[in-house]
């Protein structure tokens, strides 16, 4: 549970400190520094060896790879926008959807409606409404649902985490360019570089390393259900570190878009946990 705390507390104060360097590095900046710590630590984690590996296993590391940078791309720009709260919370609309779509229950219909609900709530006419940061922190959203979907395939397809620490190595390739252009054009203060690394290694490194010592000793339902916490962490984050104050209706949305999560999750473990009645069993 403490692992599970800090990693959630270390992602979202990492995001709040690279947000700090916005003023210099911009979203662009921060982002290409985030990637870069993510592929020295997954590189030391995994030990890729990309030379063994099939067309069949380079294509979903390639897209993998793009997926990874445009969802920290899109979620750093929507927090430079909207705010971390707001951003964070529609971001994990992502694998809320993939949970939603994946169920045949009609209480996950409920479920779903909900969510939509505190959506709509978020994503209200108003004339401070960043309409284009909403839609970066839904396309976030959207690169989540299919870095999950990748991360399956890439992970049956290639052992231990040497898909998952290439694709890493690619996407900070990728960046490499956008550094030094950045560099050259106005060199970077040390506080908004330092900035960038700490949100590499507390929004990366630590969440990552925590994540895997947590799924070997709790049950992958029960860190689900940890995880829809974090847009409630983003908002606390985002009002003591950035004063980001959310309004009670953005309050009330986030809420709607956490609960539905949780009960989704929920009403799975007990589907699983109910055991299914044969023929001999049903009472006459």
């Amino acid at each position: 549970m403490a692992t599970m705390i800090g990693s959630g507390l270390s992602n979202q104060i990492g995001a709040a400190t690279g947000s700090l360097a916005f003023p210099v590095l911009g979203p662009l900046g921060v982002v290409a520094v985030r990637q870069y710590v993510a592929a020295i630590v997954l590189i030391a984690v995994g030990r890729p060896r990309p030379r063994s590996f099939t067309w069949r296993q380079w294509w979903p590391v390639l897209l993998l790879a793009l997926v990874f940078g445009t969802m920290n791309l899109s979620l750093y720009s929507a927090i430079d926008r909207i705010g971390l709260g707001l951003a964070v919370t529609l971001e994990f609309l992502g694998p809320l959807a993939i949970a939603l779509a994946a169920s045949r229950r009609r209480a996950d219909a409920c479920w779903a409606v909900l969510a939509a609900a505190g959506v709509i709530t978020l994503m209200r006419p108003r004339p401070s409404a960043d309409y284009f940061g909403m839609g970066l922190g839904l396309l976030a959203a959207v690169c989540w649902a299919s870095y999950i979907l990748l991360n399956r395939t890439v992970g049956r397809r290639i052992p231990g985490a040497q898909g998952s620490a290439t694709a890493a190595t690619l996407s900070a390739l990728m960046f490499l360019p956008v550094g030094v252009v950045l560099a050259i054009r106005q060199p970077p203060t040390a506080s908004a570089v330092g900035c960038a690394v700490a949100a590499g290694v507390l929004s990366s490194a630590v969440p990552y390393l925590a994540d895997l010592f947590t799924l070997r000793r709790v049950p992958a339902q029960a860190f689900g259900l940890f995880m829809s916490v974090n847009p409630v962490l983003a908002a606390v984050v985002g009002w003591i570190v950035l004063g980001q104050r959310l309004g009670w209706i953005e309050w009330a949305g986030v809420g709607a878009v956490v609960v539905s999560n949780a009960l989704s999750i929920v009403g799975r473990v007990k589907a699983e946990a109910t055991p299914q009645r044969t023929p001999q069993q049903t009472p006459q």
